[in-house]
């Protein structure tokens, strides 16, 4: 029944257990029983599957290997068991027991009902080994952590801002400001340092097949601990840690299979299959391979079956081909119970609609997906930089002028498929000026020629006004062309100082001259006041013949996407980087929210004040019927994901919520 790789992981691992719990080739059972643990004593926790072409599908945990476990008497095998069928569930979390009528929490590290050493052996011995416990990421610099390595922190230190550096560390996420900066690699130097998980989760799991998450969300759900996900960590809510926690990584799952020809309802033709783990630059070079397009994120890291697609995932091809969950036709997913399904038009048709969009760490893992892929084309477009200040001839007056005639035509553009991502920056104190970088602007399958003759308007009405914009063309034949050379910045993340928000501006603001001349002002005084603007222009619509899916439904009409926010210096009061975060989501937010109800959930703020109506729009209602039934437990929990106002993390300040603290249910 069992796959013999996974029985001789488990036999190695049984000589290297605990001692508690194992001796070589031995093990204690449930009733203190030592038995011989061998091939024919020891199920190994998953079955071997046939008629997958998916190879971490291949291994699945079974009703059949619970039994041959529960016969073995191994202790505490219950914990991994299946949700029961019927309406007798097991309790998901277990009641503090602070006061008569306390708050229901997961359970945290020092609470009775927490897993013993023992019980976390056990779960490593069933996943073969794959059980992780956390060592922060910066523990490497600090010389007292029992982690020290000086050429491995500096190695951190070099990379600390890529994203790679991130994904490939079982815990370590992108925006270290959720996990409460306890071990940043930069401050090991000093005098006494020491280095704490903060809100890093206390175990991960090392996933390479469904079987492991499947052991992983029952172990959760039955012990009540609390449960969090990540791919890549790129995320910029805190989604990917949580106190205490257990973590299901799976950046490993990076099987790519091309399918010459899916067939669903309401689609025919080649697909990809993507494990959970593949990232935007593997999805657009696997393209490129098989000559076709792909639909992915801008930034490299970004894990194309994870957060993106769960999100909507917007792309530089959503003005012409839709957002990234418009491209699914299928998904894997192992959901609160611990049953693995799989997901599409016709097979549990809810789960496939609000697994498109509906967020991230709320209807269980996802381990796979096969999204559809579209004709090669060409690409053409342009870079530019314009800036202002003192010692350049462009006044701030110019400069402004300039970006309001961009502005204005952004439903022209995005009609015609335009995609354009721009940063705006100030340059310093106020009085030093702007940059503004875009980086790029182009319409996917235009030929230069006709790219030109688009932008040609714009650059002579600036010509007009005294700015003389001279752009650097560009025209690749393939996306990964376009993508790969130069037309697209790396991103920097990690940044621990810094906050965001975001929103999404629909086509009919621009159709009211006076509302639009409002936002315009609105933008421009955030930014002279001292935010970044980030920005795109693009329209997310659903192409024609797509199934309905969850995306956020303010995507649909919005032609202008920003995002702002503000940093703050190290080592200043609380008070003051309470003012800054205060401003970003009442005043900065506030402005902007009469002229744009939505924002991206990926990239929003995460103490949005109606996060349901901005981050899924008119789907909210529908999304929580979903989330009510397939986990009525919440297994599953995140910042601003659907339902997750039952819950709130411990000792949080009410203008910032990190994941530093016991998750318990509000009152």
């Amino acid at each position: 029944m069992a796959a013999l790789s996974l029985r001789r992981a488990l036999l190695l691992l049984v000589g290297a257990a605990a001692s508690s719990l194992v001796s070589a080739q031995t093990i204690v059972t449930g009733d203190g029983t030592v038995v011989a643990a061998d091939e024919a004593s020891v199920a190994p926790a998953a079955s071997a599957i046939a008629n997958t072409t998916s190879a971490p599908a291949a291994l699945q945990l079974t009703d059949a290997v619970i039994a041959n476990l529960t016969d073995l008497q191994l202790s505490n095998i219950s914990l991994f068991a299946f949700q029961p069928e019927s309406s007798e569930k097991p309790a998901a979390t277990r009641r503090a027991a602070s006061s008569a009528a306390p708050p229901v929490c997961k359970v945290f590290p020092g609470d009775a009902a927490y897993p013993s050493r023992l019980v976390w052996a056990v779960l490593d011995l069933l996943t073969g080994g794959a059980l992780i416990e956390t060592v922060p990421i910066g523990a490497a610099c600090y010389p007292q952590s029992g982690a020290y390595n000086n050429t491995k922190c500096a190695a951190i230190l070099a990379h600390w801002t890529e994203s790679d550096t991130h994904a490939a560390d079982p815990t370590s996420v992108m925006s270290p400001l959720f996990q409460g900066e306890t071990c940043m690699p930069a401050a090991g130097a000093a005098r006494g340092a020491r280095c704490t998980l903060g809100g890093f989760p206390s175990y991960a799991v090392k996933i390479s097949n469904v079987a492991q998450v499947q052991l992983a969300v029952n172990f959760a759900r039955n012990s009540g601990v609390r449960l969090v996900v990540k791919n890549t960590g790129h995320d910029f809510l805190g989604k990917s840690c949580g106190a205490g926690a257990l973590s299901i990584w799976t950046h490993h799952l990076k099987t790519i299979e091309y399918v010459a020809r899916a067939r669903t309802p309401a689609y025919s033709g080649p697909a990809l299959r993507l494990g959970a783990g593949v990232e935007v630059h593997e999805l657009y070079r696997a393209a490129d391979k098989y000559n076709v397009t792909a639909v992915g994120g801008e930034c490299r890291g970004v894990g194309v079956a994870g957060g993106y697609t769960a999100g909507g995932g917007h792309s530089p091809l959503s003005s012409r081909l839709g957002m990234g969950a418009d491209q699914v036709l299928s998904v894997d997913v192992v959901l609160p119970s611990g049953r693995f399904v799989t997901a599409d038009e016709t097979t549990h048709p809810d789960l496939f609609w609000a697994l498109r969009g509906g967020g991230g760490a709320t209807f269980g893992v996802v381990t796979a997906m096969t999204v559809k892929v579209h004709p090669r084309m060409a690409f053409a477009g342009a870079n530019f930089t314009v800036a202002s200040g003192p010692d350049t001839n462009v006044s701030e007056a110019l400069f402004w002028n300039a970006t309001y005639a961009y502005w204005r035509k952004m439903p022209e553009y995005a009609a015609r498929g335009s995609y354009g991502y721009s940063t705006v920056f100030p340059r310093g104190p106020p009085g030093a000026g702007y940059t503004w970088s875009m980086l790029p602007w182009l319409v996917p399958g235009m030929a230069l020629a006709e790219f030109q003759a688009m932008v040609a308007p714009l650059l002579a009405e600036w010509n007009a006004m005294g700015l003389a914009v001279t752009p650097l063309w560009f025209e690749h034949d393939s996306f990964y062309d376009t993508w790969s050379k130069g037309n697209f910045p790396l991103e920097g993340v990690a940044n621990s100082n810094l906050r965001t928000g975001s929103r999404l501006f629909p086509a009919s603001v621009w159709e009211d001259s006076a509302r639009l001349a409002a936002l315009l002002g609105a933008m421009k005084s955030i930014v002279v006041e001292g935010s970044a603007l980030i920005q795109y222009n693009i329209n997310g619509k659903a192409p024609a013949g797509t199934p309905a899916s969850a995306t956020n439904t303010h995507w649909r009409d919005a032609v202008w996407y920003t995002i702002i926010g503000a940093a703050w210096s190290a080592g200043v009061s609380e008070a003051e980087v309470k003012t800054v975060n205060v401003r970003i989501t009442d005043d900065w937010m506030g402005r902007l929210r009469p002229f744009g109800p939505g924002g991206y959930g990926n990239e929003g703020d995460v103490m949005e004040p109606d996060f349901g109506g901005a981050f899924f729009g008119t789907n909210y209602d529908r999304l929580l019927e979903i989330k009510r039934s397939v986990d009525p437990d919440d297994v599953f929990w995140a910042p601003t994901a659907v339902g997750s106002d039952r819950w709130q993390v411990s000792g949080q300040r009410d203008w910032l919520t990190l994941q530093t603290g016991k998750l318990c249910k509000r009152a």
